[in-house]
């Protein structure tokens, strides 16, 4: 009995080696179907699915299609986010950007969960007014939580960290705009809002008629605290 509980423990050793070899030559072979020069992979695009098939890692310039996505599927956008907006949602959703030159992971689900690229997908709420660059973090749903990009409008550069709440509103924001100069940090809840820095008159960041440099506080959207360098130049 100890002779053959022997023999088939060095079967099984073999069978494992086996198979590791077979992984490892399969795994070069996936690898060398790309274009190779002087040791270079190259590739237009790679798909890494999950032990259940789906589609969950997608890197390219641009990435490539996924049938798993929401993103890009209208029969399932229409069913999960067009009832929580108007009736125009649809059309707006037309124009929206849905891809991007770098890395996209999906959840389970379909949802964008985070994005890296150049430029990056627009959020499924809106447009972006120009291509940004950067890197954006989804929730469960696919809503925008928090992303850090540099917005190119017309050849000039704003600089932005945003930290959102589950309401679809910004609860801190780094701003930096090279055009207008504004520059400044936003922290609060709708109406209820700090802002500390520079911002010219009208600009949503300070919502004041007049320019402002300085330390503002709002409640339910009113004025409680308001320090103004600005006034004294």
């Amino acid at each position: 009995m100890s002779d053959d509980s022997e023999r088939l423990t060095r079967a099984i050793r073999w069978l494992q080696a086996y198979a590791a070899l077979i992984t490892i030559a399969l795994v070069a072979l996936f690898f060398r179907s790309g274009t190779e020069t002087d040791g270079v992979l190259r590739a237009r695009g790679l798909v890494i699915e999950d032990d259940a098939g789906r589609e969950r890692i997608l890197i390219g310039a641009p990435i490539p299609e996924a049938a798993n996505r929401v993103r890009t599927d209208e029969a399932r956008v229409r069913e999960v986010w067009g009832p929580r907006f108007s009736e125009e949602y649809m059309g707006w959703y037309q124009d929206y950007n849905h891809s991007t030159n770098g890395i996209l992971i999906l959840s389970e689900d379909g949802f964008d969960r985070i994005a890296l690229g150049d430029p990056k997908p627009d959020p499924n709420i809106g447009k972006r007014i120009g291509p940004s660059t950067g890197m954006v973090i989804n929730d469960a749903e696919g809503f925008e939580r928090m992303g850090y990009g540099l917005l190119d409008i017309d050849g000039t550069y704003r600089v932005t960290l945003g930290l959102d709440s589950n309401r679809s509103t910004e609860g801190l924001v780094l701003f930096l705009d090279d055009l207008t100069g504004e520059v400044g940090v936003s922290v609060g809840d709708r109406g209820d809002r700090i802002f500390l820095g520079k911002a010219s008159a009208g600009h949503g960041l300070s919502s004041l008629p007049d320019p402002f440099q300085g330390l503002l506080f709002r409640r339910d959207g009113e004025i409680v605290y308001e320090n103004n360098v600005a006034k004294d130049d």
